[in-house]
């Protein structure tokens, strides 16, 4: 068992605070959403002295939610989810402005990452928030004598709902878990418009390269997928998907993309990016075939979609000719392009999703938060989706934000909708 830390935070530095406060500010300007909720949490106080630990991205808009739960009444701890994605300057703030211990240091190595992940465990919560689920699986895994203090908890992303199903099933988890991932007003936002701009942000900002007139891979055909596909193509790319669920793949054909395994692209290839959620997209069979001068990025939660030990083994030298790429030049004399080190481009790359975009996202995080707390007792070991009036409860406020209205049923067409002998001959 790690030994347990009285470390009272773990940021760059302090004196970033000013920055990362202005950087929040301009974050909480786009997210209207969770605005109104931190004002009815401040008010109302549901989660009123409950211990939460946070593994999330530590960025401004991550910030904005974490502030609410605070305001809410929860004692927040909060720890990265990914060593590249971390704003110093939002650590340093939400630790120095906020009174929020945060653990998180851009570009930490993985001893580091643990230990910052077992500082906020140390704060031996009731309530998880995790993005990839590696808070709850180190609770699971070495943690265990904590996890009769939990009630319950969220997680935000693709990858980590998978992992949390497989415990599930396995009969592992041991507290109910709502996957945020899966409403409505998450997964059709968050990760087909955010992944989608914030992908191609992080690949420009890291290459400068244009894609107007370049072969573009996309490798999944998720909702992630579905964003960047849209996004590459609507800047000249020409897009080819590649999938192993024909359902999807019958999808981007209709949307008018080619469909192709990766193997028979990969030579023509001049963009490859995974969004999959799996490991070893790219492998080794695919790494013998790419040409001369490839960039492949990863919009995946970890960076095992892309065999990055592989790769190390067929290069003769890795050189770093921008900040964000590596490059791995082959025996053979072909060189190939990572960015990110293979990690969350649009993250370690850029900043991440817009905020716009996330106000949703955290605008769910925040009121399952509420209500796991107020139902735990009611539910099982499990995981859960998003109670349907929560996602259109997010989905009003934000078209009120925006300035937009819908209709209302009349009496008239309930009844109709709601009766089977009406409307038949």
């Amino acid at each position: 068992m790690p030994t347990t830390t009285t470390m009272p935070y773990d940021v760059a530095d302090l004196e970033l605070a000013d920055s990362g406060e202005r950087l929040i500010t301009w974050a909480g300007r786009e997210m209207p959403v969770l605005r109104l909720i931190r004002e009815r949490f401040a008010a109302e106080r549901p989660l009123e002295g409950l211990r939460l630990s946070a593994c999330l991205h530590v960025t401004s808009e991550t910030a904005n939610l974490v502030i609410t739960l605070k305001a809410g009444g929860a004692d927040v701890r909060l720890c990265a989810s990914n060593p590249l994605s971390t704003q110093d300057t939002v650590a340093a703030a939400l630790t120095a402005r906020h009174g929020i211990p945060t653990f998180a240091v851009k570009g930490e190595d993985n001893a580091r990452y643990f230990s910052h992940v077992n500082a906020v465990l140390d704060h031996r919560p009731q309530l998880t928030m995790d993005d990839g689920a590696d808070l709850v699986a180190e609770l699971h895994k070495t943690r265990s004598e904590l996890l009769s203090t939990v009630m319950a908890g969220t997680e935000e992303t693709t990858t980590g709902v998978v992992r949390l199903r497989a415990m599930a099933r396995d009969g592992a988890l041991k507290f109910p878990i709502v996957a945020v991932n899966e409403a409505m007003t998450k997964k059709m936002f968050d990760n087909r418009y955010g992944t989608g701009q914030s992908t191609i942000d992080g690949i420009v900002r890291a290459t400068n390269v244009l894609l107007a007139g370049k072969t573009f891979v996309v490798c999944g055909y998720g909702w992630c997928g579905r964003g960047l596909a849209s996004r590459a193509a609507g800047l000249g790319a020409h897009v080819v998907v590649t999938e192993v669920d024909p359902v999807r793949a019958l999808e981007a054909v209709m949307d008018g993309y080619r469909v192709a395994p990766l193997r028979d692209i990969a030579p023509h290839a001049d963009f490859v990016t995974t969004l999959t959620g799996d490991i070893n997209v790219i492998d080794r069979e695919h790494l013998e075939l790419f040409k001369d001068g490839v960039i492949i990025a990863n919009s995946g939660h970890f960076n095992d979609e892309i065999n990055l030990t592989a790769l190390r083994t067929m290069a003769s030298e890795i050189t770093k000719p921008r900040p964000s790429v590596e490059a791995y030049h082959l025996r053979g004399g072909r060189t190939i392009n990572v960015l990110a080190e293979g990690r969350l481009v649009n993250l370690a790359a850029a900043e991440g999703h817009p905020a716009a975009v996330m106000d949703m996202s955290f605008a769910n995080q925040a009121l399952c938060a509420e209500y796991v707390a107020k139902n735990h007792a009611t539910l099982k070991p499990a995981v859960y989706d998003v109670p349907e009036d929560i996602d259109k409860t997010i989905a009003a406020l934000k078209l009120r934000s925006m300035g937009a209205d819908i209709d209302i049923l009349t009496d008239e067409q309930r009844a109709y909708l709601a009766s089977w002998e009406t409307g038949t001959n």
